[in-house]
């Protein structure tokens, strides 16, 4: 069974239990081609965390960009802080949020269902897609009922399967978001902040296409 076969079955079991924000978003997937392809409808997503698991964290920030027809809708784009369930500790270190920031924070319940209405036709796009998947997939479990089970591509993954292909050494590190983007000349953006790595990511996919 291929994956995305697997992930059909996976939705259809599914589709009983899930609240309906995300059953309207997967009545509304992209056809097989329609969903790749340099003319296809993406979301780059990225998430900013407390911890590198779901099991010891949560998320404290979303971002995302659309791309249609290989251009960036910069008018698309949007960033939610989400209420604290606990406190941020270290990883502030790394996403400059504190405590405090997160006090007026969105719900998760709303800030899925605006995730999941920006996501509706089309196919998700990260770098290092397990990570957030997995944070996205147990906040929906908790609130919606069933994992997001949307169709998505993993940057890193491109990347990695592209230097294979050429029998390029891969170094400790180069497939990094901003070691990727050095790779193709990109500007450099400031990391973990959600919003500018969704749209670091979406530069990324649009310059891994191109090659």
């Amino acid at each position: 069974m291929n994956s995305a076969v697997a992930l059909t079955v996976r939705r259809l079991c599914a589709y009983r239990r899930a609240a309906p924000p995300l059953r309207d978003c997967w009545r509304q997937l992209p056809s097989v081609w329609q969903a790749t392809g340099r003319h296809g409808r993406y979301l780059a997503v990225d998430i900013e965390t407390t911890a590198l698991s779901p099991a010891d964290g949560e998320i404290v920030s979303v971002g995302w960009v659309a791309i249609d027809g290989g251009d960036i809708e910069l008018a698309s784009a949007a960033h939610y802080l989400l209420g604290a369930e606990g406190p941020v500790g270290d990883s502030a270190v790394f996403h400059q949020l504190r405590d405090c920031d997160r006090e007026a924070g969105d719900s998760a319940e709303r800030v899925l269902a605006r995730l999941l209405a920006a996501a509706a036709g089309r196919v998700l796009i990260f770098h290092c897609a397990e990570l957030d998947l997995a944070f996205l997939n147990a906040l929906c479990r908790r609130h919606l009922g069933a994992p997001l089970l949307l169709p998505f591509i993993d940057t890193l993954q491109l990347e990695y399967r592209r230097r294979q292909r050429r029998q390029q050494p891969i170094l400790r590190g180069a497939l990094g978001l901003a070691a990727c983007r050095e790779h193709y000349r990109l500007p450099n953006y400031p990391a973990h902040n959600a919003l500018s790595d969704a749209l670091a990511t979406a530069e990324l996919f649009l310059a891994i296409s191109a090659h």
